[in-house]
């Protein structure tokens, strides 16, 4: 289930707003600026240390993304697996887990300067709000809520 989560999540600037107008990618992370502001409650000091530190590591995590959406595009326009060697299937699928470990190693890089330069609580609070605001996207994207 959390791996579907954080599929949706990924491919949500895409996807999220198919029903209705799309959010494009500048204004969904607008609206996810306002979320974390409201939700961190950031003193100036804070903030000035934590915004440069996220604005880094969203940067990473779209170059990323993008390059990952690249290389499936291929893979999508294969019809079937059956039209695959086994060499080209395994290729894509340690292809995925090398994804996978790069964006876990972006995390945790990140992690690591938000808590070298934040309080911990800080820190919580910034995962608490992002999988917070994950639920909010899911659950505008299931209502087929307005979009803003």
């Amino acid at each position: 289930m959390k791996n579907i989560i954080i599929a949706l999540f990924i491919l949500l600037p895409s996807l999220a707003f198919a029903q209705g107008p799309r959010m494009d990618d500048e204004k969904m992370e607008a609206y996810k600026i306002t979320w974390l502001t409201t939700k961190l409650d950031l003193s100036a000091d804070e903030a000035k240390v934590f915004w440069p530190i996220y604005n880094d590591f969203t940067r990473e995590q779209n170059a990323l993304r993008k390059e990952r959406m690249q290389k499936m595009i291929s893979f999508r326009k294969i019809k079937e697996i059956e039209d695959l060697t086994d060499v080209q299937i395994q290729t894509l699928i340690v292809n995925d887990f090398d994804f996978k470990q790069r964006e876990l190693n972006i995390e945790k890089k990140y992690y690591n300067k938000f808590k070298s330069n934040l309080p911990i609580k800080i820190v919580g609070k910034f995962y608490r709000a992002q999988e917070a605001f994950k639920k909010e996207l899911l659950n505008r994207f299931r209502s087929g809520q307005p979009k803003q």
